[in-house]
């Protein structure tokens, strides 16, 4: 009698799997939790407009704390905005003001940040009280007879490149290029290049990342 072939599957294997099925059964779960979020999310745009929706939205999801909170605000932000990738990850008191935001791949948005118009390339990390507007122009005075909130404005993308860091209170009103690092505080008022080190008010480059002469520092 012929015996059947078995499979070993190493405990490691068993432990990915579980956790695997665990996260997916979390989702599915979230996505039933927040769906009457949803559906007053889209209801209400049609009121107030997808802005005012959106930030209306996530400013009461922002207040979900631990685990259960991120589950629930990945769930709603992959029906609302234009891109959440399922690896994306939006901490407690974070909240949206621009339906056209993406997060991609592994994006790490830290507790209290306030976003407008981004895309946020894969593997981006923001620490806590980020603030990302829709560029440098969201407000225009150049008119002295007018108040400023009659005289418009410009919403712009702002894009931070694939594996940028940026620190805790930072605000960027600017693109930043793959691979930078913000200083914690900076205000960032003109694009940023690669793999640059920048920091202040309004931010400078302070060095290139992997400068391996004090010259390249100086020029990088």
């Amino acid at each position: 009698m012929n015996e059947k072939p078995v499979i070993h599957i190493p405990p490691e294997a068993a432990v990915s799997t579980w956790k695997r099925v665990l996260k997916a059964a979390a989702r599915l779960l979230a996505l039933v939790v927040v769906a009457p979020v949803v559906l007053g999310y889209w209801l209400n745009a049609q009121l107030i407009g997808r802005g005012r929706a959106l930030e209306s939205a996530t400013q009461l999801l922002s207040l979900v704390p631990g685990v259960s909170g991120q589950y629930l605000r990945r769930a709603f932000l992959q029906c609302a905005l234009a891109r959440c990738h399922p690896s994306a990850t939006v901490e407690f008191g974070t909240f949206f003001s621009q339906p056209g935001a993406c997060l991609d791949e592994n994006v790490y948005i830290g507790p209290r940040c306030i976003l407008g118009w981004v895309h946020l390339e894969r593997d981006v990390l923001l620490a806590a009280n980020v603030h990302i507007p829709s560029g440098g122009h969201t407000h225009y005075f150049h008119d002295p007879t007018k108040p400023i909130r009659e005289q418009g404005g410009e919403r712009t993308l702002v894009t931070i490149g694939e594996g940028a860091w940026i620190g805790t209170g930072a605000i960027i009103l600017a693109d930043v290029g793959a691979g930078a690092v913000v200083a914690a505080g900076s205000v960032v008022t003109k694009p940023v290049p690669e793999n640059v080190i920048v920091a202040g008010v309004p931010a400078q480059v302070i060095r290139h990342r992997f400068a391996t002469s004090p010259r390249e520092e100086r020029h990088g």
